[in-house]
């Protein structure tokens, strides 16, 4: 059947169904499976009554086996439906999972207990807490009926994290155990190796990587389409345009990146969309298409700030601040830059804030201070400190560059040299990393520099009239009258 015909089949739902003769622990298999499909609508209609909404406790007037099936299916339901709809439902599902985990745990089905943490693993993996799901992943593979499943989704922390080497090493070694596998699961591993290599292709340069990685996701693409899974269809188109983009084939990357457009629509997913729109803003930016690039991203931008995917979030406002700074925008770009971030490091996605942090370096390089590309710099490095991602730590080595040039400026030799100009700049620099330190209070900043309140009050007058806005506000005091 073509990919179309199945897309209309998918959203007819399944009218064909008696759901009245089946029992509440069928209507949960069954939606569980769909929701596995990706077919998120029809699983509800499965669920019925069962189904409240999302985040919402399901009646639980059932023995606890059966009610931890319930939980566990609407905990996972919450999960994907608040990914595909932009809803900040994590912590919902989470909550959901947590209760169906108890129940299984009491009743002492570490089958089932496995299924939960594998889908509490992917909650905390949509919010950027990687170090967290991996350790539940790593519980969940104990005990899981399907090892491979577990085992694919818990390389996605790797990625993340930019251990892609030992994500391909974990993939690789279960190649074998999918040989028999249905369709579905095939898709999965081949869209996962496929995104291990395009990392690698992008971390070590090796063009290669990008033609086997797009081999990987056409492989993926037919298992999905046999599978009648749609949705990681667009997915996989959106993820080909990607590697077109880095490729430097921007037209088909655009008509990849249209036909995505067009199943996911269909099919109302606006986290899916989200995505596909944050490639193609990458690609417009490829393309010095700075105004469309801004136009897109900030659509994204507002569907991601809606979810609770924050390192999905991280990444739009970092493209979102580097058109910005293209188009001239320099102080908003600024201000997205540090939002960016801030969001990455709240969430623990390390690699994305680094990421925020040095394409903020990279396009700010002459408006930032000193103090602030150092600062930069450093807590770039920190996030870095375990990465594997060699196109991260070039990247880094360059800001390097830029910081030390910055901070040690012109030297002997140079026809431009002045011993005046270069007091001037350190003076600056330690200037600005008191009043920092101190929050704008000149008095405490004078005291950490080692002179008086008049001091640098004459001095910020005089020679350093830009750090003026870093002090706070000053009050004159009122004069007491004469009596």
């Amino acid at each position: 059947m073509h990919l179309q015909q199945k897309l209309q089949v998918s959203q007819k739902g399944y009218p064909h169904m008696n759901l009245t003769d089946l029992s509440v622990e069928q209507k949960c298999t069954k939606a569980y499976e769909l929701i596995y499909a990706g077919q998120y609508e029809a699983a509800k209609e499965v669920l019925g009554r069962l189904w409240r909404g999302i985040g919402e406790t399901p009646a639980l007037d059932y023995p606890p086996e059966i009610a931890a099936e319930v939980l566990l299916v609407c905990g996972s339901l919450t999960g994907w439906l608040g990914s595909s709809k932009q809803i900040d439902a994590q912590e919902k599902a989470k909550d959901l999972l947590t209760q169906a985990l108890n129940l299984f745990q009491s009743l002492g089905n570490r089958e089932k207990v496995s299924e939960v943490q594998y889908e509490l693993g992917i909650c905390y993996w949509r919010l950027g807490a990687f170090d967290e799901a991996r350790i539940v992943f790593n519980e969940a593979l104990e005990g899981a009926r399907e090892v491979g499943k577990v085992l694919i989704t818990r390389t996605t922390v790797e990625i993340s994290t930019g251990h892609y080497h030992e994500a391909w090493r974990m993939l690789d070694e279960a190649r074998s155990s999918f040989d028999e596998s249905n369709h579905a699961l095939k898709g999965r591993w081949h869209a996962q190796m496929a995104l291990v290599l395009r990392r690698l292709a992008q971390a070590e340069n090796k063009i290669e990587y990008f033609d086997r990685a797009i081999v990987e996701y056409t492989a993926a693409i037919y298992h999905y389409e046999e599978a009648g899974h749609v949705r990681y269809c667009a997915t996989n188109l959106n993820n080909i345009a990607f590697l077109l983009y880095k490729l430097g084939h921007y037209t088909e990357a655009h008509e990849h990146l249209d036909r995505a457009h067009k199943f996911l629509e269909r099919l109302k997913d606006i986290g899916l969309l989200a995505q596909v729109d944050e490639t193609r803003a990458r690609v417009l930016l490829a393309e010095k298409k700075y105004k469309e690039a801004r136009r897109v991203i900030i659509g994204v931008v507002d569907t991601l700030s809606r979810g609770g995917e924050r390192a999905l979030l991280a990444d739009a406002l970092t493209i979102k601040a580097i058109a910005q700074a293209r188009l001239g925008d320099y102080e908003y770009s600024i201000m997205t830059f540090r939002f960016a971030t801030e969001v990455a490091e709240k969430a623990g996605a390390k690699t994305n804030a680094a990421q925020a942090a040095i394409s903020m370096i990279e396009e700010h390089r002459a408006r930032l201070s000193e103090y602030e590309l150092f600062n930069l710099y450093n807590r770039a490095d920190k996030w870095l400190s375990d990465t594997q991602d060699a196109e991260h730590l070039a990247r880094l080595r360059f800001c390097a560059r830029i910081v030390t040039q910055k901070l040690f400026g012109k030297q002997f030799g140079d026809p431009l040299f002045s011993l005046q100009d270069v007091v001037a700049k350190y003076e600056a620099r330690f200037i600005e990393e008191a009043l920092q330190e101190s929050k704008g209070k000149v008095t405490q900043a004078a005291k950490l520099l080692g002179i008086t309140h008049q001091s640098l009050a004459s001095k910020l007058r005089s020679r350093h009239k830009h750090l003026l806005k870093k002090r706070r506000p000053v009050h004159k005091r009122k004069r007491k009258r004469k009596q």
